[in-house]
């Protein structure tokens, strides 16, 4: 079947096999597709080209983030294809997954009669998340409940009509892009809903701490801008997280600290960390319990270097893990 009323962004660097995967899964369904590349050093751009897929290079004198690639691959597939009422933005290291463009379709055609739906996404599935731990973690991260929802991740189908009216993603954010962008269609009454049924294969390629470490200071520096940029309203959207993360990644290890000074027996108190790895592992296993506790010291630097650079007037560079 072709789908002649679905475009697509796909956004990349360097991401060689991956994208072609992407690519291929793709091609010969959808026929307006264009690739935005960012810098790529590898084959990326001629083999997209050979596929016949339109290709956006960025203008890298400008800051990159990847909101601004996917609106400027949106902006250009409605050049080409100005009649197209979805489209679907996916990562380059993603795979579509078969029967995931009928199934979203047919959730966009039983809400056509309120005409709210603005986002529909499904299952992202991590390819090997037996590889390390860090991708096991990222694979757990991608499971959304299903059902009307608050936000969606990079892969998901949108109504033009709906992303158009909001003006696309904030550009100017080097992650948290998308709860922005949902953020600012609900409040126009749009709906997001979560499908239970497989979307994307995904390669997270993350062998090693840093790679994790650098991928949670992002994450954490999103918690922070975004709830920054919507704190006027009533919602204090990630409000109560940044808390969390504050006070376990940052303000607890402190307290600990200074009293340490006072008694180096009061370190005892830092029994508290493996305490809350036993709380959450009665719902949950002991490793993604151990991450969840640890992945607060990370996501609190990020919010520090968030806040940090606002004090002295600076945007944030893209904090980049592959």
């Amino acid at each position: 079947m072709i789908y002649k009323n679905i475009g697509v962004v796909v956004i990349g660097r360097n991401e060689g096999e991956r994208l072609k995967k992407c690519l291929h899964s793709v091609v010969g369904i959808v026929p307006h597709i264009v690739y935005v590349d960012s810098g790529s050093v590898d084959d990326s751009v001629v083999f997209a080209s050979g596929l016949g897929v339109q290709v956006v290079d960025l203008d890298l004198n400008q800051p990159f983030t990847a909101a601004r690639a996917r609106n400027e691959g949106f902006n250009k597939l409605l050049v080409k294809s100005p009649d197209i009422e979805f489209v679907q933005f996916v990562d380059g290291d993603c795979e579509f997954i078969e029967g995931w463009f009928d199934r979203a379709l047919e959730r966009f055609r039983q809400d056509s009669a309120g005409n709210s739906l603005a986002v529909v996404f499904g299952l992202r599935k991590e390819r090997f998340p037996e590889a390390s731990v860090y991708n096991y973690q990222a694979d757990r991260d991608w499971q959304v409940p299903a059902g009307y929802t608050e936000t969606c991740g990079g892969d998901a189908l949108m109504a033009v009509q709906a992303f158009k009216a909001m003006g696309g993603y904030n550009a100017n954010l080097i992650a948290g892009e998308e709860p922005d962008l949902c953020l600012r269609l609900r409040r126009a009454e749009w709906k997001i809903v979560s499908l239970p049924v497989d979307m994307t294969w995904h390669d997270s390629d993350l062998h090693s701490l840093y790679q994790w470490y650098k991928r949670a200071i992002r994450t954490g520096h999103a918690f922070a801008e975004v709830s920054w940029r919507h704190r006027k309203f009533p919602e204090k959207y990630w409000f109560r997280h940044n808390v969390r993360v504050f006070g376990w990644g940052l303000m607890l290890p402190i307290v600990l600290g200074l009293l340490s000074l006072y008694d180096i027996r009061l370190l005892g108190l830092s029994i508290i960390y493996p305490v809350q790895v036993a709380r959450i592992a009665i719902k949950e296993d002991w490793l993604y319990a151990y991450f969840c506790v640890l992945v607060k010291f990370p996501q609190a630097i990020g919010q520090a270097k968030f806040f940090f650079n606002r004090l002295l007037g600076k945007r944030s560079a893209l904090i980049e893990y592959k």
